[in-house]
C-alpha cells in the first residue's frame, strides 16, 4: 500500500563523488517520503509541500525521528557470526589460524548452519543493514540457510562460497579439490544468482565468486575461477575478496602473496597476472561488480588499476584496528579515484553497526600522521555507508539514496529509544550557522546511534519483520 512516511531526512541526492557529497547533502527536518505501492520512491520534500495526489495517503508519523537510507555493508562474513571478539594473540594470520578456521568448520553441522543463518539476519535487521556483500561459508548446506533465511526476511545479498582449496591444518575442513570447488560455485550460481524474481536487475539475492584471499588458493583455482567469472560476469555476477590487508615485514599476508606467487603487486594475482614475474596466466577478476576489503597498503599502481577498472574498495576500519592492519590512506585513495565503500568485516571487524563502524572511520583518518589526517565531513561519512555501497555493487540506480524512482530501502532511527544519541541530538550545541548546525546534528546522530534507537528498517517500502 501507498504510504507516506513522516520524520527528519537525511541523504546524499544524485550522484555525487564522495569529495562532493557535503554539497549534496539533503537534510529535511519535517520530511515526507512517499513509497508508492511497487516499493519506489515517489516524493521526497517538505511534508507542507507534499504534492495533492498524495493528500489521500497514510501517514506514518516518525517524529522526532529520523529517516536514512538503509545501510550498505560492502564486506561481512557469515561464517564467523558467532566469532566477534576473539583472541587469536597476533594478527591476520595468527587470528585465522587461532580463531576463525575453527570457527568457520563448525558449519559443517547442517543445523548449527542454519541456526547461524537466523542468527546473522537478525543481527542485520538491529543494525540497519539492508544490503550486504556477505563473504560466505564453505560449506553449500550454510549457504543455502543464508540465502533462504534472507529471503525470508525480505533483505537484499551478494554472497558466495568462501572458496580454499590449501592452506594450513586449521583449514582442512574447508579446503575442496580443485575440481569441486568450481563446481561448488557454479552450482550456487545456477541456484541462488536472481533465484527470487529470475531477473538480475530486480532480485534481491546475488551471488559472488569469493576465494578467501589469494594464500587460501592456488594459481589453478585462481585460473579456472577466472574462466568461469567469465563466463557469467555477463550476467552480473560478483566477485569478491581480501586486498593488501596486513603489510608485517616478511610474514604478513602480503609479503607472504608476494612471496607465493612472485609477483609485483598484491592486485596483480586477481588481474590475471599471478605467475611469477606477473605474468599473464588467466583472466582478470577486476571490474564495476568487484569489491576487494581493505586495501590498506596498496602500491599507486594498484589504486591507478582499481579505478580504471571501477573496482570498489569495502574499507573496514574497525577490524583494522582489531587486527593491527593498519589505517588506509583516506586523501590518497579517494584521489586516485577509487570508489570506497563501508564494511563491517564482522568478525575480524567486532561491531554490527555501520554508524560505529564509520565512527571509526572518522576517528583513524583524523589520527593519520601529518597532512594526511583530515575531519570527515559527516556527509562523507553517511555516503560512505549508503550511495557508496550501491556504487560498489552496481546497484546505484536501485538504492543508495531518496531520489524519486529508486527502491525505499530506509531506516527509521528514534532519539528517545537511546538516551545518549537523545542527549547528543536535544542538548548537543548547534552553531548559529544554520548548514554547519545541520552537520553537527548529522554527525552526531552517526556517531553516538546504536542498535536500540534503529526502530524501523523498510525494504523496497516493506517492513522487515522484526522490526
Amino acid at each position: 500500500m501507498a504510504r507516506v512516511h513522516r520524520g527528519h531526512i537525511f541523504h546524499v541526492a544524485g550522484s555525487p563523488t564522495v569529495t562532493d557529497a557535503a554539497t549534496a547533502l539533503v537534510s529535511i527536518p519535517d520530511g515526507a517520503l512517499v513509497v508508492g505501492d511497487d516499493g519506489i520512491i515517489e516524493f521526497c520534500g517538505e511534508f507542507d509541500s507534499l504534492p495533492d495526489r498524495f493528500a489521500d495517503l497514510s501517514v506514518a508519523d516518525h517524529r522526532p525521528g529520523f529517516l536514512l537510507p538503509g545501510f550498505v555493508d560492502t564486506h561481512i562474513h557469515f561464517p564467523q557470526t558467532y566469532a566477534g571478539d576473539s583472541y587469536g594473540g597476533g594478527q591476520l594470520l595468527e587470528w585465522l589460524n587461532t580463531c576463525i578456521f575453527p570457527s568457520e568448520s563448525r558449519f559443517a553441522d547442517p543445523e548449527f548452519a542454519a541456526a547461524a543463518a537466523r542468527d546473522f539476519c537478525a543481527a542485520r535487521i538491529r543494525a540497519g543493514t539492508t544490503q550486504a556483500m556477505v563473504f560466505g561459508s564453505a560449506f553449500p548446506h550454510a549457504q543455502d540457510s543464508l540465502f533462504a533465511e534472507t529471503g525470508k526476511h525480505g533483505l537484499r545479498i551478494v554472497s558466495g562460497r568462501g572458496v580454499q582449496t590449501t592452506g594450513p591444518a586449521s583449514a582442512q575442513a574447508l579446503i575442496t579439490g580443485e575440481d569441486e570447488a568450481i563446481r561448488l560455485v557454479s552450482e550456487e550460481i545456477e541456484k541462488w544468482h536472481a533465484a527470487d524474481t529470475g531477473d538480475v536487475d530486480t532480485a534481491m539475492l546475488h551471488v559472488a565468486v569469493v576465494p578467501r584471499f589469494s594464500l587460501s588458493v592456488t594459481t589453478e583455482t585462481l585460473r579456472n575461477l577466472g574462466e568461469l567469472y567469465d563466463s557469467v560476469r555477463g550476467r552480473g555476477v560478483y566477485f569478491h575478496t581480501h586486498l593488501n590487508e596486513n603489510n608485517r615485514p616478511g610474514t604478513g599476508e602480503i609479503d607472504a602473496t608476494k612471496n607465493a606467487y612472485g609477483v609485483g603487486a598484491y592486485l596483480d594475482t586477481y588481474d590475471g597476472k599471478f605467475l611469477p614475474g606477473s605474468q599473464v596466466g588467466g583472466k582478470s577478476f577486476l571490474g564495476k561488480r568487484t569489491i576487494l576489503a581493505h586495501a590498506v597498503h596498496c602500491q599507486d599502481a594498484e589504486l591507478e588499476r582499481m579505478a580504471e577498472t571501477g573496482t570498489s574498495i569495502a574499507h573496514c576500519p574497525t577490524s583494522q584496528q582489531f587486527l593491527g592492519s593498519g589505517t588506509m590512506p583516506w586523501k590518497r585513495t579517494v584521489a586516485a579515484g577509487v570508489n570506497i565503500a563501508i564494511g563491517s568485516d564482522f568478525g575480524g571487524g567486532d561491531e554490527w553497526l555501520l554508524p560505529q563502524v564509520l565512527a571509526d572511520a572518522f576517528k583513524v583518518h583524523i589520527s593519520e600522521a601529518g597532512d594526511d589526517g583530515l575531519s570527515l565531513h559527516p556527509a562523507e561519512l553517511l555516503f560512505t555507508g549508503t550511495l557508496a555501497g550501491a556504487r560498489a555493487l552496481d546497484m546505484e540506480n536501485r538504492i543508495g539514496n531518496f531520489d524519486i524512482g529508486k527502491e525505499a530501502d530506509f531506516v527509521v532511527v528514534d532519539p528517545s529509544a537511546w538516551p545518549q544519541l537523545a542527549a547528543a541530538i536535544d542538548h548537543g550545541v548547534r552553531a548559529d550557522n544554520a548548514e554547519l548546525a545541520r552537520d553537527q546534528t548529522l554527525f552526531a546522530l552517526l556517531m553516538a546511534m546504536r542498535e536500540p534507537a534503529i526502530v524501523g528498517v523498510y525494504v523496497q517500502g516493506r517492513a522487515v519483520p522484526g522490526t
